[in-house]
C-alpha cells in the first residue's frame, strides 16, 4: 500500500531502525572490506559462518547473555532463518504449538508453513499468560511440540516475559518435553528495568532451548546477518540442513558486522540506540496521554525494544481505518495481523516509535485521532449511535 502513495506519512507501521539509528562505521568498515577483496570476501564461505564473524558473536554474547561454546552458534541469513531452520527440524504437519496471543506474524507463518497447529496464548502486561497455556494445554489433551515466544519487549505487545514466568514456562516445557524458541531480536535494546535471564541460561539444560538473534534491529535489517544458539548436536544438524539452503551467510556483509562487533562500535552504538528509543518511545507515550486520553484507548509502555500496542474501545475497528489513516498521513499495523483467530484484536494497533524522530510523534498520533474520531464519533460524544 504505502509503496504507491506520494504524500507525507508518517510511519509507525514497519518495525525497523530509522536512517539516523544506522551507524555511520558500517560505510567505512564496508568500504575497507570490499577493498580487502585478496581475503576471499567474495568467495563462498563455511557454512557455520565467517570465522571472525564467529569469534565477534561468540564475545559479543558472553559478555552480555551467558557463555556458550564455538560448537553452539550458527550464523544465520537473518532471524528469519534462523526460525525457519528450527521448524525444518523439529516440526512437522499436525504437531501443536504454542505461539503467544498477539504474536509476530512471520514466526506465526513460519510454523504454518511447516503444517504446524498454533495453540494462541494470550498476553498480558507480564508477557505470556503461563497459567492460561497450562490450562489450555490441558483442555486440548496434547501437548506441545515446540512454544515459541518472544520474551523481551514482545513484537508486537512490547511487553516482557516476567522472571516468575519464565521459570514456570521451563517447568512446564521440562514436563512436556517441549522444546522452546526463544526469538530475542530486541533483548540489547532495555532502556528501563532490570535486565532478565535468557530462558536459555534459566533452563540450564534441563529443556532444549534454542535462541533466535540478528543484527537486523541493533545494526541494519538490509544486512541479513543473525545468529542462533543451541547445544551442539542441534547446531551440527542445522548446518546440514543449510546445505540445501543458501549453503552460506553473505561473505562481504559477516566481514563487516565482524568489524563493528569485535572493535566495540556495536556496544557504543547501543548505549546510542538505547538512549534514542527511551526518548522517542517517552514523546510516543506523552503524546497517547494527551491526544488519546478522552478516547477510553489503552496501551502498553515497554521497558525497551520498538513497539506500543494500541487498544481502542469494542466497536472500533483498526483494519477498516487502516487506509483512511493512511490516506491522512500516518501508518500503523492493525492487530488482526498479529493473529490467526478471526475476529481478535479488531480495535488495536501495532505502533513502532523506533523509526520517527520525536518532532514528527506527536504529529503522527494527531493525525491517528483525526481519522478515529472522524469514523467514531461516539468516542468523544457519549450517546452518539455507534
Amino acid at each position: 500500500m504505502l509503496q504507491s502513495k506520494t504524500h507525507d506519512i508518517i510511519r509507525f507501521g514497519i518495525g525497523s531502525p530509522g536512517a539516523d539509528a544506522i551507524p555511520a562505521a558500517l560505510s567505512t568498515v564496508g568500504a575497507q572490506v570490499v577493498r580487502d577483496s585478496a581475503s576471499g570476501v567474495f568467495d563462498y564461505g563455511p557454512t557455520e559462518g565467517d570465522a571472525g564473524l564467529r569469534a565477534a558473536v561468540l564475545g559479543f554474547f558472553r559478555r552480555r547473555h551467558f557463555a556458550i561454546e564455538e560448537n553452539e552458534l550458527l550464523i544465520t541469513s537473518g532471524g528469519m532463518q534462523g526460525l525457519d531452520l528450527v521448524a525444518k527440524l523439529f516440526i512437522g504437519a499436525g504437531d501443536l504449538i504454542v505461539v503467544e496471543s498477539p504474536t509476530y506474524t512471520n514466526g506465526s507463518a513460519v510454523v504454518r508453513s511447516y503444517e504446524g497447529e498454533l495453540l494462541e496464548v494470550p498476553v498480558d502486561g507480564n508477557g505470556m499468560d503461563v497459567d492460561s497455556l497450562a490450562a489450555q494445554v490441558a483442555e486440548s489433551g496434547r501437548t506441545p511440540k515446540a512454544i515459541y515466544t518472544i520474551p523481551n519487549f514482545q513484537n508486537p505487545a512490547g511487553v516482557t516475559l516476567s522472571l516468575d514466568r519464565r521459570r514456570r514456562l521451563l517447568d512446564l516445557a521440562h514436563r512436556w518435553g517441549s522444546l522452546i524458541i526463544e526469538d530475542d531480536p530486541y533483548g540489547d535494546l532495555r532502556f528501563a528495568g532490570e535486565s532478565l535471564p535468557s530462558l536459555a541460561e534459566l533452563a540450564d539444560g534441563r529443556v532444549l532451548v534454542v535462541g533466535v538473534y540478528t543484527f537486523s534491529k541493533v545494526l541494519a535489517p538490509g544486512l541479513r546477518v543473525g545468529w542462533v544458539t543451541a547445544p551442539a548436536e542441534v547446531i551440527a544438524k542445522m548446518i546440514d540442513a543449510r546445505q540445501g539452503m543458501d549453503t552460506c551467510t553473505n561473505v562481504p556483509l559477516q566481514r563487516l558486522v565482524a568489524g563493528v562487533v569485535a572493535d566495540g562500535t556495536l556496544d557504543e552504538h547501543l548505549v546510542h540506540l538505547r538512549d534514542l528509543y527511551q526518548e522517542r518511545r517517552s514523546v510516543m507515550l506523552s503524546a497517547l496521554a494527551e491526544i488519546f486520553g478522552d478516547l477510553g484507548a489503552i496501551w502498553t509502555v515497554p521497558d525497551g525494544g520498538f513497539f506500543i500496542w494500541l487498544t481502542l474501545p469494542e466497536g472500533c475497528d483498526m483494519q477498516k481505518l487502516l487506509e483512511p489513516a493512511v490516506d491522512h498521513g500516518v501508518a500503523y499495523i492493525p492487530g488482526t495481523a498479529f493473529t490467526a483467530v478471526p475476529g481478535r484484536f479488531t480495535s488495536a494497533a501495532r505502533l513502532c516509535y523506533a523509526t520517527t524522530p520525536p518532532a514528527r510523534i506527536r504529529e503522527g498520533v494527531q493525525r491517528l485521532r483525526d481519522v478515529v474520531v472522524a469514523a467514531y464519533p461516539w468516542l468523544v460524544a457519549p450517546g452518539t449511535a455507534r
